[in-house]
């Protein structure tokens, strides 16, 4: 099984705020196969070696490797991972996320996180919830991008809606002046889909992770007009999901979720080419940079695969090109500045990106 933590939104710009002497960036290649969590440890200890080789200074070492050494020596956590560990450190604290997406091993030690690799976990997220939604059943399923998908219902879940009406059946026969028939079946199945959500929001608060709802009609547009999380889409799993397995379930998400990413990254695409006609687009990275830091950014889309190595002037954004590779990234600084600033950042690949370079931004207004 793949265990993850995926950023939210909040923790996002929490990190992009983070500024400190000594911020090291760890990503780790790993799995969930049960025999490898030693390999991927001797490869995150092989990282942190070389991180803690470029901190100067002899305190802040001592404390980052306290820190680091405390989850090497967790053979417990090694055994429980994804496809992907990143450790986010500064001397007085650590941020550890174990992704879905396997992304490359890099090791970065700067005044600030390296972001953008996970920013692609948080920009396309290929996992989500299913809610298995029925009058005789309710069920809760994690889908992963290409592990298994697991059944995680709440104890509390309502089972069905005759059981949440205390009937024996919907069909049972009302006082009389009750509401009964077809209008009165609507009534209870609609009570039942909010008594759900109820149910299902403490759990999905502040995830940021889709959720399919998987519903036959009348259950499907009953329960999209009591929803309560801002994060379902649109596009439903048709017909009756009671017999579905959790990866049957999985099986018909994970296409759906390509296509509501495709759908959003055309639609984003588009924008950029009208925006483009109104001077509200660019693709130079020296201007992308100077708006980023003007807050004029809505949009940016940065190339997760390229490295700019450099720094950006904190007054004006002036681009400042070097040559380090383990230092600082100048479209990572992008979209650090761009995340302060209430924009939104696509971390996508090259081709990806409008206009063919490693960036691109929507302006909120012309620069």
């Amino acid at each position: 099984m793949l265990h993850t933590d995926i950023p939210t939104r909040r923790e996002i710009t929490a990190l992009a705020s983070t500024t400190a002497p000594w911020c090291v960036s760890i990503y780790t290649p790993t799995g969930a196969d049960p025999a490898e969590p030693d390999a991927h440890r001797v490869a995150f200890g092989n990282q942190v070696r070389d991180a803690l080789e470029r901190v100067g200074d002899g305190e802040a070492r001592a404390a980052l490797s306290e820190e680091f050494d405390d989850l090497l020596d967790d053979p417990e956590f090694w055994r429980y991972q994804s496809r992907t560990l990143v450790v986010l450190a500064t001397p007085a604290r650590a941020r550890i996320y174990r992704l879905p997406n396997r992304l490359p091993a890099s090791t970065t030690v700067a005044d600030r996180f390296l972001l953008t690799p996970l920013l692609r976990t948080v920009t396309f997220p290929q996992t989500a919830y299913v809610l298995a939604l029925s009058e005789g059943a309710a069920r809760l399923v994690e889908v992963a991008a290409d592990g298994p998908a697991v059944d995680i219902t709440p104890a509390d879940l309502p089972t069905s809606a005759a059981d949440h009406a205390g009937k024996s059946s919907l069909g049972d026969r009302a006082p009389k002046g009750r509401v009964q028939g077809y209008e009165g079946r609507k009534i209870r199945v609609r009570q039942y889909a909010r008594a759900v959500d109820q149910e299902l929001r403490p759990l999905l608060t502040g995830r940021d992770t889709p959720l399919v709802l998987a519903a036959a009609e009348p259950t499907d547009a009953l329960f999209r007009s009591v929803n309560s999380y801002p994060d379902l889409l649109d596009e439903s799993l048709p017909g009756n999901p009671e017999h579905l397995s959790p990866e049957e379930l999985a099986a018909h998400t994970r296409p759906l979720l390509d296509r509501h990413y495709a759908a959003q990254l055309a639609e984003l695409s588009d924008l950029f080419g009208k925006r483009g006609a109104e001077g509200r687009a660019l693709t130079d990275v020296a201007d992308v940079a100077r708006a980023a830091t003007f807050g004029i950014v809505d949009t940016v889309f940065v190339d997760i695969d390229v490295s700019l190595p450099g720094t950006l002037a904190d007054d004006d954004g002036a681009v400042t090109f070097g040559t380090d590779d383990e230092g600082p990234d100048v479209l990572d600084e992008i979209a650090r500045r761009v995340l302060l600033t209430d924009g939104r950042v696509l971390a996508v690949r090259g081709a990806e990106v409008p206009g063919g370079g490693p960036v691109a931004a929507i302006l909120r207004y012309p620069m």
